[in-house]
């Protein structure tokens, strides 16, 4: 299933025009700084033994979101929220979009350095 894929700035001007913006990052890299404005639905949970999938994902972002919910997602470098992305488009979602390169880049500068506003923390 395609995906469309958009850069930081692109994401960044959809937001602006009311998409709801979701980092699928564990909510310990939410924490220690995301895209201001985001709210975190966490594709995998990170654990002492590494990454573990969360099997709620599409169930949370169901109970959260409309099937026709215009939604960015975005990550630390592009792998996790493409696969969030596919996830949700499989599921039903309609207005899905993946914010490329992440919070810290992959393959192309990302959120954090470009300079696009950051809010850190516990959301």
């Amino acid at each position: 299933m395609s995906v469309r894929r958009v850069s930081p700035h692109e994401a960044q001007s959809l937001v602006e025009q009311g998409w709801a913006f979701v980092d699928v990052r564990s909510e310990q890299e939410f924490a220690a700084g995301r895209p201001a404005g985001s709210v975190n639905v966490p594709i995998a949970f990170l654990r002492a033994g590494g990454m573990v999938p969360n099997p709620d994902f599409v169930a949370t972002m169901e109970r959260m979101f409309a099937k026709d919910a215009r939604v960015v997602v975005t990550c630390k470098s592009g792998g996790r929220s493409l696969r969030a992305a596919e996830l949700l488009a499989a599921s039903g979602f309609t207005s899905v979009v993946d914010q490329r390169a992440g919070f810290d880049g992959g393959g192309e500068p990302g959120w954090r350095a470009l300079g696009l506003p950051i809010a850190s923390g516990p959301a």
